[in-house]
């Protein structure tokens, strides 16, 4: 359930409303392509800018929409506990497989109160739980010993690294046996080298087959036959990552590729018309716009 090319699925908007028919199509292309599981209202999901009620929505669609073929890792977080709490009873409920828990956010709680958070959501619902730290965009994040410390709660079972660093993640494979999940599209190889067992991806958005076949090769052990793909999915990866913030770059190729709107939600704004240049050139050269 948690290895492998899992995307990071993007919520599709048509005149500020969730468009969930093309939801359903984005799950359908994702199940066609052979992706090994579906991560719908995270940060590509634009979670923070959709209501509750919207975000349960989405998950009881996904998870119908994907019909047990694959493992449905909901993103069920908040820096409210009692309200991470709320959205994993009912990520539970609709028959999720599991819940992509970020770290709070705003409210930088120490390292015990990182602690203490995820260790009440565990054990209050009853459904494996994948943390997910990136400092970056919460403004602070667990050390290696804190997730070793959640690592002896039974369903905490894996953690997505956003921190972009291998000496954490290094760290974290040689104090517990956790599952490494890439929170970075471009260090899913890296991370691999020091244990991570796959990816979840913003670009298997639009390529999964080309996710998932460098992630099962890394699952067979073949790191250098993956970094062929590394190679080839590395530019596609690394604008995704700076030509804006996520998910800004990825509607805009979706959008280029006619598999849904490029529209956000503010305080998110589309790609300015400069880098919208760059990004077709990088799909063009990857193949995918001619």
């Amino acid at each position: 359930m948690f290895s492998g090319a899992m995307v990071a699925l993007v919520t599709p908007f048509q005149e500020g409303e969730i468009d969930f028919s093309t939801l359903d199509e984005l799950v359908d292309f994702q199940l066609e392509s052979g992706i090994d599981a579906i991560v719908p209202v995270g940060t590509t999901g634009e979670s923070p800018t959709i209501s509750h009620e919207e975000q349960k929505k989405v998950m009881e669609r996904v998870v119908k929409a994907v019909g047990g073929q694959v493992p449905v890792i909901v993103g069920a977080g908040s820096n409210s506990t009692a309200e991470a709490i709320g959205l994993t009873t009912f990520a539970r409920k609709v028959g999720a497989d599991a819940t992509l828990q970020v770290g709070p956010y705003y409210n930088k709680p120490t390292q015990e109160g990182f602690y203490q958070h995820f260790k009440v959501i565990a054990e209050e619902v009853d459904l494996p739980v994948v943390l997910y730290n990136i400092p970056g965009r919460c403004g602070a994040g667990m050390t290696p010993q804190t997730i070793a410390r959640l690592s002896e709660i039974e369903n905490i079972v894996a953690v997505k690294e956003a921190t972009g660093s291998l000496d954490q993640a290094s760290e974290i494979a040689m104090r517990c046996d956790i599952t490494i999940i890439s929170g970075d599209d471009s260090l899913t190889l890296p991370l691999a080298s020091v244990g991570g067992k796959g990816v979840i991806s913003v670009v298997a958005n639009i390529v999964p087959t080309d996710v998932k076949a460098m992630t099962d090769l890394i699952l067979e052990g073949d790191l250098v036959s993956a970094r062929q793909w590394h190679k080839k999915l590395f530019g596609l990866s690394k604008n995704m990552l700076t030509l804006a913030t996520n998910p800004i770059p990825i509607k805009a190729a979706m959008a280029m590729l006619n598999m849904a709107s490029e529209e956000l939600r503010l305080p998110m704004t589309p790609l300015e018309e400069d880098k919208k240049a760059i990004l077709r050139q990088t799909l063009e050269d990857y193949g995918l716009l001619n």
